[in-house]
Formats: C-alpha cells, sequence, structure tokens
C-alpha cells in the first residue's frame, strides 16, 4: 500500500505540475492584449492559499515531502500569475484582486495559522489544519465556478479556463489515490469533489463550445 501510494503521489506531482502551467495560454494573451478583458483573479488566488495552507499541512505531518515539493512549486507560480494579472488589471480589477488576497491570504491563513499554533497542539493540531486544508480545496475546485455562470449566460465558452479544469480532474484523481492509500481523508475527501467539479466544467465547456460552432456555421 505505501508504494502504491507514493506512485499516486509521484503522478499526482506530475500532473499537478501541468495543472499549474495550464493557465500559461490565458496569461500569455493577458500579456499580448496588455489586458485582463474578463478574466477573474479569484481562481489563482484561491489556489494561492491551497498552496500555502497545505504546505502548513505538510510540515506539521511526517511523511508529506511529496506535499512539500507540488505546493512550493504552486507559491512561486501562482504568485507570477498573479502579479502579472495585477500589472495589466484594470483599477477597479485590481482593488477586487488585493480585496481577495488581503481577505485569503493574510487574514484567513493568518487566522488559521494562530488560531492553531496557540490553541491546538500534537496530532490534534495536524487534523484541524487537515481539515481546513480540505475546505479551501473544495474552494479551488469551485473557484472557476464563476467562470461557469458566465458561461451559462452568455452562452460562450471564451472565457473558461478548459485545460485548468482538465488537469484538475485528472490530478484529482491520482491525488484521491495518495490519500487512501496513505489512509489520509484530508486529502482525499477534497478531490472526491474536485472530481465531480471538474467534470461538470469540462462538459459545459464542450456543450457551449459546440454550439458556439453551429451558431457561427448557421450564419
Amino acid at each position: 500500500h505505501h508504494h502504491i501510494g507514493l506512485a499516486f503521489g509521484i503522478l499526482g506531482n506530475i500532473i499537478s505540475f501541468f495543472v499549474y502551467f495550464s493557465p500559461m495560454p490565458t496569461f500569455w494573451r493577458i500579456y499580448k492584449e496588455k489586458s485582463t478583458m474578463e478574466f477573474d483573479s479569484l481562481p489563482y488566488a484561491v489556489a494561492l492559499f491551497s498552496a500555502m495552507l497545505w504546505m502548513y499541512y505538510a510540515f506539521l505531518k511526517p511523511h508529506s515531502f511529496l506535499l512539500i515539493t507540488i505546493n512550493s512549486f504552486g507559491c512561486v507560480i501562482q504568485t507570477f500569475y498573479l502579479t502579472l494579472y495585477f500589472i495589466y488589471a484594470s483599477r477597479p480589477a485590481r482593488r477586487q484582486c488585493l480585496k481577495i488576497l488581503g481577505i485569503m491570504n493574510v487574514g484567513a491563513l493568518g487566522l488559521i495559522l494562530g488560531v492553531s499554533y496557540i490553541c491546538f497542539e500534537g496530532h490534534i493540531r495536524v487534523q484541524v489544519v487537515g481539515w481546513a486544508c480540505v475546505a479551501v480545496s473544495v474552494g479551488v475546485f469551485a473557484a472557476p465556478l464563476r467562470i461557469v455562470i458566465h458561461v451559462v449566460k452568455t452562452r460562450s465558452a471564451e472565457f473558461m479556463p478548459f485545460y485548468l479544469s482538465f488537469f484538475l480532474t485528472l490530478s484529482a484523481v491520482m491525488w484521491f489515490g495518495y490519500g487512501i492509500f496513505q489512509h489520509d481523508l484530508c486529502i482525499a475527501i477534497p478531490n472526491v469533489v474536485g472530481f465531480a467539479l471538474g467534470l461538470v466544467q469540462m462538459l459545459l465547456f464542450l456543450a457551449y463550445r459546440e454550439a458556439k460552432t453551429n451558431e457561427k456555421e448557421g450564419k
């Protein structure tokens, strides 16, 4: 079981690298257009928050090297994305981005670290932080749902990051396997939600992209 869990964890790391690199076409477009257009900073801010919190959990829990490697890289790449977003965003979008970062990555993260360190210790602290990671991870998977609503309203999948949804879904399968074989429900549970939400996002993308194609052909 240990070796199978290790294999899932290594595959999870490899696929998660693709997850982190999948928004590159979006940010290349932002760089070329010199504008963030209708792209939203929330998924990247939530992903940074999640990576930072999982880093804390991994440092608290023994034998969590695979969590440390991928989430340390996640912190670096999400910071890069958010910096690029901030450079090319409009003033209202910048304010919104800073507000989200202040609430989550400073306020909420500081609160979790402070409360867990002061009020809990040992195994209980690990469990408290682990379940906080579960809640945030569900938020990471659910964050693109704002874009899903936009897609349904406009009947256009132009601003839905399909590759991000695809690799998140695939990554969820690997990390679910890792969590099961490592007997860590805090890793396994959110990835069940991640798989389901990722699948919904991909199906919507395909449906509305097909609808848009048919509309153009009709014209």
